[in-house]
């Protein structure tokens, strides 16, 4: 299947949901590990965002509002799409890198 392809496939595949998520992006799995390490003593994420995260997005405390899931990449998607309101996922490895995502609403 070519890219195109498997890109209309998994947005058939993914139904469309909107959520307000934040996230933290770095490019190591150890620099994720630590943060989550941070995030689990009780640190807040937004700051943690604001000083590591490599996205455009971490001005905002991470915050990247409220995503259409199925324009969100498949493995980032999935693991949003599981989290409750307030929760924040495992570490997610994406074509982008290593996420610690937080579902704000």
């Amino acid at each position: 299947m070519d890219g195109l392809a498997r890109r209309v496939a998994t947005q058939i595949e993914r139904p469309m949901a909107k959520l307000h998520v934040s996230h933290i992006l770095v490019q190591h799995r150890y620099q994720a590990e630590d943060l989550k390490l941070k995030l689990d003593a009780g640190v807040s994420f937004s700051e943690l965002a604001k000083k590591f995260s490599s996205c455009s997005s971490a001005q905002q405390g991470g915050d990247l509002g409220v995503v259409d899931t199925a324009k969100l990449d498949p493995d980032f998607a999935e693991a949003a799409g599981k989290l409750s309101q307030g929760q924040v996922s495992g570490i997610i490895r994406t074509r982008f890198g290593f996420h610690l995502i937080k579902v704000l609403g």
